[in-house]
Formats: structure tokens, C-alpha cells, sequence
């Protein structure tokens, strides 16, 4: 490649670099910029022909709208359950398990979040957990950063194994079903050893950056509990890949990670004394403090005339308590509920379900001419699940008519910033993917820059395997793809230099589910979800840490066991 080449190759990683994590401007302009320089310079430098970028854009709109059903759906849920009051008897049953802020987090982001992964995918654990999150009191940027860090190793094995038997098995020309099943248990091994350390750097950021005293010191101290949970769910995780295979590890290993976690912190196993806050926690429980002094006093001073008054007022008072009782803890998390057993009912292959639902596809062949072709399953998205079980829980929730609308009015009026942003990214994506030309001596942008890398760190690679991975999702947004798209470059890379394919290949599954930190499509739909639209360059900075880290660490683990 020539240099103006590279750097068209490099456009769609340095634009995110610079205009949204070093400037901080908003998704919005910054992709939108991002997807008119990169169009130009690949019309130039490239030679992709007008009417391929033109394709591609189309291209990118038709997933884009794929997305924001997602995102809608999401967004509809939050809603339906904030107008129906589900959401503050959520709030109240956590706090009841346990107050301290970073057990809260780890159940809900790492334990619940890695299930929905598993039975869904396609960014629902960080549409999902984030709101569950803010609404609980976290920081709306704490929520998105720290959900999308949980929503890694579960990515391996999510959407029902997905990644592994689509991504890396079309990613590869020819793979045996042993093989296959080698590659995924060699991953879920590494990690084992890396990924269990996830809940101990997301409750270190929790309290470093959003602690009253900002210090890692705070969340270092629960390393017991958080390093149990990690081995909660990676444990199961590991087992059920190497006796069931690649289809169930983070469903299963997700239940049984929730299962033991909050089992552990009823009976305090691990659980520190000191529980950790926020300042605002303080505050209320202050303020909660004073005003059941006040209530106190003021119904010693009342007794008498509410005596003298019982009479006339029993009716009344016995309406209002039966008005003022909230709903069951089991009624407010049924929904939540109804989602996890919808998709995994119509994930399983073995129920018609899933092929019911997948059958119903709106198909774009050949736009404009080119090979490039696309379709949508609107009924397979996980968003018309949640669509679905919104409208049940109208009905499950005893919601009115204007409970009802105004949960649909704000869902919809939130839709507008995020389908502008997706616009502009998802296109631009699919430009830097799109970029093979017939005739042309280049690759497509993303294997010419993996070719680049692979050529330069030689007998190293195993260090630098998962970067590849972590890029393809970063700029695909999803771990599925990242596999098909450098599953044989990474094959072939392992067979030049002599090294374990299977290991290689299971980094590359690694570093794709680490690039669920960064993506930028995945950090717009986590944004919107909690109206933090305008603020993805933070959450990125933010998560392009410890997404590093980890492709750091699973490269390292994988360097050792090749030297045995």
C-alpha cells in the first residue's frame, strides 16, 4: 500500500481517534465528517468505483435501520416499566439484596449482562443494562462505560454461539467440527485466566472515577468477591463448552454466575464489611433520616384528632393504602423475564421459532447494480421482542391509556439524534468493508491493514492476534463478523509462521469480543438507550483501556502456553 492508501485504510479508526475522543465532538458530526472524507479518499486513493460507495452507503442505512429497532425496542422497554412503577420496585429489590454500589454493579453488568449476551447478542446486555443501571443511581456515563467493559468474554459464546458458529466456521473455508470445537475451548481456557480480573478493573473504575474519594484503592479492596464472580460465570462457561460445545456456555454460564453471586451475598460469603456509595446515597439516606424524625413527631401530635376522626376516614385510608402498595418484585421483573425466555425460545435451533421468525426478511440484492446485497429480519431482531413483551406488559401491568402513549411518545421522540449518527457510522463501515475491487491488487482496507500488521511482528503475532479481532468489531460492531472477516487471514498467518492455528484463531475470537468496548456502533446504542447522545467519545475513553488490557493479557496467557 502506498501511504495515502494506509491512511485510507486507517480513516474510519484515526476519525474516531481524533474527532471524538481527542476533540469530543458529538457521534453525530464527527461520523458524519468521518464518512464524507472516507467515501472521498477511497473514490481516490483506492479506486472504489462511485457506484460501490454509493452502494455501500445504501448498504449501511438498511443495517442501520436494523439497529434502531433494536435500539427503539430497548428504549420502549425502559419506558413501559418507568411509567408502569416496575422500575422503582426493581430499584428497591436491589437494594435490598445488597446497597453497596459495586455488588450491584457486578450482578446486573457482568452476571445478568452476560446472559442476555449469550441469548441474544446484537448489543442487547448494554441496552439493557445500562438503564437498569441509571436507574438505580449510577451516572448515565458510568452505566454505558462499565456495561459495554462487562460485555465482553460472554461476546465469544453470545447469541447463542453465533460468533463461533457462523463467524469463525464461514470465516474459514474448510473446518471440521472437532476443530471448530478445539478453537472455542481454547478461547474459553485463556480466558479463564484473563477474564475472571473484568469485575475487579469495572468496580476499580466505578470507584476511581465516580467514588466520593475517586480511588482505585476502593474497588481493589473487593478483589475476593470480584474475582468469585469472575470465576462464577468463566467457570460454567468453560464446562459447558467442552461437554455441550459453543452453543450455551454464556447462557448457562450466566445463570449460574447470577445464582451463585447473589446467593453469596445473602449469606455475606466474601462480602466486605464496609459498604461502598455514592455521595447521593448519603445524602438521601440523610434526608430519609430526617424526614422519619419529622413523621415520628408529627404523628404523636396528631393521634388524638386521627382518633377522633377514624370513623369518617376509614374508607379513605383503606383506598389509599391499596392505591399507594407497589406491584410485586416478581410482577415488576416479569418483563425482563418474558424477555430472556422469548429469546432464547427463538434462538435454539431445534424450535421452530427461530426459523418461523427468520423466514420474514425485507431483501436488497444487488443495489444499485453491484454484488452487494442485504436483507433485514424485522421479527428476529431482539428489538420486536421487546416491542412484543412492552405490549404484554400493558396489559400484565394494568397500564392506561396514558401510561401507555406516553411511553411510546418518548421512545420515539429519543430515536431522532441516534438515527442521524447511525446514518453516517454504519455506512462509512460498510465503505471500509466493501472496498475488495474487482481486478485490483488490493484486498479489501481491513485485511490489507491485517496483512500490514502480520508482516511486521512476525514469530510476536500471538501478542498482537486479538488487536486484529478487537478491530473488526470496533469497526463492524460485532464479534460475528470481525470472525468471517479475519478468521482466514489470521488461519493463514498461524500456518506461515508455524504457530498454533487453533490458538491464533481463539485470539482472534478473544480481541473480537474485547472490540465490544469500543465499538462505535454499539457505544450509539448504549448512548441513546440512556439519552447520553452526544457523549461517545467519553464512554470510549473510557473503555479503550481496559479493551486493551485485555488483548494484552489474553496475549500474553497465549504465549506462555505455546512455550510449553
Amino acid at each position: 500500500m502506498t501511504l495515502l492508501q494506509t491512511l485510507t485504510a486507517l480513516m474510519p479508526v484515526i476519525s474516531v481517534l481524533v474527532f471524538l475522543i481527542i476533540l469530543r465532538w458529538p457521534a453525530k458530526k464527527a461520523m458524519s465528517l468521518s464518512l464524507l472524507i472516507t467515501a472521498l479518499m477511497s473514490a481516490l486513493f483506492w479506486n472504489i468505483p462511485l457506484i460501490q460507495i454509493a452502494a455501500s452507503v445504501i448498504e449501511g442505512w438498511v443495517i442501520a435501520a436494523s439497529i434502531l429497532i433494536i435500539i427503539f425496542g430497548a428504549i420502549f422497554l425502559l419506558q413501559t416499566l418507568t411509567q408502569s412503577g416496575a422500575i422503582a420496585v426493581i430499584r428497591e429489590g436491589f437494594m435490598s439484596i445488597t446497597p453497596d454500589r459495586r455488588i450491584q454493579l457486578i450482578i446486573i453488568a457482568w452476571l445478568f449482562g452476560s446472559f442476555l449476551e449469550g441469548a441474544s447478542g446484537f448489543g442487547t446486555p448494554a441496552a439493557i443494562c445500562a438503564p437498569l443501571l441509571v436507574v438505580l443511581g449510577f451516572n448515565p456515563l458510568a452505566a454505558v462505560s462499565l456495561a459495554l467493559i462487562a460485555d465482553s468474554s460472554a461476546v465469544s459464546f453470545g447469541a447463542v454461539g453465533t460468533p463461533v458458529l457462523v463467524g469463525i466456521n464461514r470465516g474459514l473455508s474448510d473446518i471440521s467440527a472437532s476443530q471448530l470445537q478445539d478453537i472455542a475451548t481454547t478461547a474459553v481456557s485463556i480466558d479463564l485466566c484473563v477474564g475472571i480480573f473484568t469485575p475487579l478493573i469495572m468496580v476499580s473504575i466505578l470507584t476511581r472515577f465516580w467514588g466520593e474519594n475517586k480511588s482505585f484503592k476502593e474497588g481493589l479492596v473487593l478483589w475476593p468477591f470480584a474475582l468469585f464472580s469472575g470465576l462464577a460465570f468463566i467457570l460454567p462457561s468453560w464446562i459447558v463448552a467442552n461437554v455441550l460445545g459453543p452453543d450455551f456456555p454464556s447462557i448457562i454460564g450466566g445463570l449460574i454466575g447470577l445464582v451463585l453471586v447473589v446467593g453469596a451475598v445473602k449469606i455475606g460469603f466474601l462480602v466486605p464489611e464496609n459498604v461502598w456509595v455514592f455521595r447521593g446515597d448519603k445524602e438521601e439516606g440523610d434526608k430519609k433520616k430526617a424526614d422519619q424524625e419529622i413523621n415520628s413527631i408529627t404523628k404523636v401530635n396528631s393521634t388524638k384528632t386521627n382518633i377522633d376522626n377514624d370513623n369518617d376516614n376509614d374508607n379513605e385510608i383503606i383506598k389509599t393504602s391499596k392505591k399507594s402498595l407497589p406491584m410485586s418484585i416478581t410482577r415488576a421483573w416479569f418483563p425482563y423475564i418474558l424477555v430472556a425466555i422469548f429469546l432464547v425460545l427463538t434462538r435454539v435451533d431445534f424450535l421452530p421459532f427461530k426459523s418461523l421468525l427468520a423466514s420474514v426478511k425485507i431483501t436488497f440484492d444487488n443495489i444499485l447494480g453491484t454484488s452487494i446485497s442485504n436483507s433485514i429480519s424485522p421479527l428476529y431482531l431482539p428489538g420486536f421482542i421487546f416491542v412484543l413483551v412492552c405490549f404484554i406488559t400493558f396489559y400484565l401491568h394494568k397500564m392506561n391509556k396514558n401510561q401507555s402513549f406516553t411511553a411510546i411518545k418518548k421512545s420515539i421522540k429519543s430515536m431522532l439524534p441516534t438515527a442521524l449518527t447511525l446514518a453516517a457510522a454504519v455506512p462509512l463501515v460498510r465503505i471500509f468493508i466493501n472496498s475488495n475491487v474487482d481486478g485490483s491488487t488490493l484486498s479489501s482496507m481491513p485485511k490489507e491493514l491485517a496483512i500490514m500488521v502480520a508482516d511486521t511482528f512476525g514469530q510476536a503475532w500471538p501478542l498482537f492476534a486479538a488487536y486484529i479481532g478487537a478491530l473488526g468489531t470496533f469497526i463492524s460492531g460485532s464479534a460475528t463478523f470481525s470472525n468471517m472477516m479475519f478468521a482466514d487471514l489470521q488461519q493463514a498467518t498461524a500456518v506461515n509462521l508455524g504457530i498454533s492455528e487453533n490458538i491464533v484463531l481463539a485470539l482472534q475470537m478473544l480481541g473480537s469480543n474485547a472490540g465490544t468496548m469500543v465499538s462505535v456502533v454499539n457505544v450509539v446504542a448504549a448512548c441513546s438507550v440512556v439519552g447520553l447522545t452526544g457523549k461517545e467519545g467519553s464512554v470510549i475513553r473510557f473503555t479503550m483501556v481496559p479493551m486493551m488490557v485485555y488483548c494484552m493479557m489474553v496475549g500474553i496467557v497465549s504465549m506462555v502456553w505455546l512455550s510449553f
